[in-house]
């Protein structure tokens, strides 16, 4: 059986798992373009669970009174008295929820998904009504990510049970490896299988060579066994169900592969040969079920590494990689709040003024719940909405602001000798990421005994390229003064509402201070007295220490701004900015 044959098997066997009890084991992550391997894998789904078991699809930007419930509105104007909806949430009790495109689910929204697997119910508390609904619901998320790091949010995916990837432009077919009297026999059964000791620490024992360390993951690969025992009619869970679980639950969690057994040397054979013959009662202190308990382990994790696929190590490698950095993208500038433009994220009270978007809709809710009572005011006259100024919803957007990278640049003698050549094309291959995002770039250089802004904010990468390649270097360090220059158009560019990044390429080293005083302990407590200005500030910051030895002084200067400290000896330009991409997340 070849690598896609054994996806759609396992495809297969997950939603035969999934109908016996879809809400115990939170759902399946699917990752698969669009396509008709997926197409075929939801229809087979739906064929396997039971008759009547809803089957909702999650609409793309659902707001709270659609998912969570509330307030339904035009009924409410129809009949004059609050009348109640359900939300899609409580429609999907018993059955399954897909998510299409999860990868762009927002966090917000993946935490109330989370919530309600989590309780098996929604509550309801708005528009001045508190409520309770069902929502054993069981969720698909659709993974069209392109890349590693597009990704649905980790709150829903450690909740989902079975995570599976679909090859694409395959031929091969899904064929359910259960009946469907098999499955409806296993919902009747399932809550009495008995799932031993030894297929627990098996189990415990697996995960943790796979450096897997959510008990989450742990209990929903018993829950796995279990299913998967009811559906093979039995009552108490084997080691075939135990391999079935960790293959599919623990193997696409993974961190880290077991690492091998090493053989023993034929030194080692022959010294056990040679030595005292071992006792019937050397294990009599021992547990009778270790042996077999270790062994029951190691036959699992055997099993389950021989159906790893080739090049799952490197892909394991890419995956912590990307669970260590942020979990934003890194590409724009911190989330601000917006009166006109940007996603809308709800509304607020408010008063109709130039500049802001009335929200027609949660108005006329605000106001619904009131009616009854204002046309006992009105004496039942006006059959109109009466909307009062109170009941006014503003619409609330937040955008990303705009980046500003202002990279400081040491052209001192010791810097010009070292490292400036390879710092400016460093620079030249960084203006060119930010060219593409529209970002603006500023360039501020720092020798003899001043720091000039070489270049102001812009957006033009033929003229950063220009003043950079004219940019010349000897003199004295005044690291102080270039601090200064660098928070002074920070500020001015936060008060635009940009987002602004200091970088810093100097070996840290001053010998000229403030007001142009000599002396390198005096150039250096004024350099660290400014780098504690800009930390208080909290102003983003990387520190890339360019000398060939990195030392001390550059790894102070990035503690006192409360930045990164990069050191990076003999590297070239491409490694610096590689480098820079990497440890300043915030801008890039």
């Amino acid at each position: 059986m070849n690598g896609i044959e054994k996806a759609h098997a396992d495809a297969a066997l997950a939603a035969c798992i999934m109908a016996v009890d879809p809400n115990a084991i939170g759902g399946l992550c699917v990752r698969s373009r669009a396509g008709p391997e997926r197409d075929q894998f939801m229809t087979l789904l739906r064929a396997l669970m039971p008759a009547g078991a809803a089957f909702r699809r999650l609409p793309a930007g659902i707001g709270d009174a659609r998912l969570l419930g509330g307030l339904d509105l035009a009924a409410t104007l129809q009949a004059h008295r609050p009348i109640l909806e359900r939300g899609v949430l409580a429609e999907a009790d018993g059955g399954i929820l897909v998510a299409a495109m999860a990868e762009r689910l927002p966090q917000t929204l993946a935490a109330k998904l989370a919530a309600v697997l989590d309780s098996g119910e929604v509550t309801v508390e708005r528009d001045g009504f508190g409520t309770m609904h069902n929502a054993r619901i069981a969720i698909v998320a659709l993974d069209e990510g392109a890349s590693d790091d597009e990704r649905p949010p980790r709150a829903l995916l450690d909740r989902l049970g079975i995570h599976l990837e679909l090859a694409s432009a395959s031929d091969e077919a899904f064929e359910a490896p259960f009946s469907l009297a098999q499955i409806e026999s296993a919902r009747q059964t399932a809550a009495v299988v008995i799932v031993g000791d030894d297929i627990r620490r098996a189990i415990c024992g697996v995960a943790a060579d796979f450096g897997i360390t959510e008990i989450r993951a742990t209990l929903l690969a018993l829950t796995v066994a279990r299913l998967h025992a009811a559906l093979a009619g039995r009552r108490d869970a084997t080691q075939d169900d135990a391999v079935v679980a960790a293959r599919l639950v623990l193997l696409a969690r993974a961190t880290s592969l077991p690492a091998p057994e090493m053989e023993a040397s034929d030194e080692e054979e022959q010294d056990d040969d040679n030595g005292e013959p071992e006792t019937e009662n050397q294990n009599d202190g021992d547990d009778g079920d270790s042996v077999e308990t270790g062994t029951m382990a190691d036959v699992v994790l055997a099993a389950v590494v021989a159906s790893i696929p080739p090049g799952l190590l490197a892909k394991l490698q890419a995956s912590v990689a990307l669970r260590a950095r942020s979990a934003s993208s890194g590409r724009a500038g911190a989330a601000q709040p917006s009166a006109l433009r940007g996603r809308p994220i709800g509304s607020r009270r408010g008063d109709i003024k130039s500049g802001v978007r009335l929200n027609l809709v949660e108005t006329l809710r605000t106001a619904a719940p009131w009616q009854a009572m204002r046309r006992l005011e009105t004496l039942g006259a006006d059959h109109r909405v009466m909307v009062r100024r109170e009941d006014f919803r503003i619409v609330r957007y937040k955008h990303r602001s705009e980046t500003a990278t202002i990279f400081l640049v040491d052209a001192s003698g010791s810097a010009a000798m070292h490292r400036l050549a390879e710092a400016k094309g460093a620079i030249e291959l960084l203006l060119a990421d930010c060219y593409i995002r529209r970002d603006q770039v500023a360039l501020i250089s720092f020798r003899g005994k001043l720091a000039d802004l070489m270049l102001p904010p812009t957006r033009s990468l033929a003229r950063a390229k220009r003043m950079l390649a004219a940019l010349p270097g000897g003199g004295g360090t005044p690291l102080a003064a270039a601090i200064d220059a660098g928070f002074g158009l920070a500020d001015a560019l936060r008060r635009k509402g940009l987002s602004p990044t200091l970088v810093f390429l100097t070996d840290g080293r001053a010998n000229v201070g403030r007001g142009e005083a000599q002396g390198r302990e005096r150039a250096q407590d004024d350099a660290y007295a400014a780098a504690r200005h800009c930390r208080a500030a909290r102003l983003s910051s990387l520190v890339v220490d360019t000398s060939p030895q990195p030392g001390p002084a550059a790894a102070r200067l990035a503690t006192e701004i409360g930045g990164r400290y990069l050191p990076l000896p003999y590297a070239d330009a491409a490694v610096i900015s590689q480098a820079i991409r990497t440890a300043a997340p915030a801008a890039y």
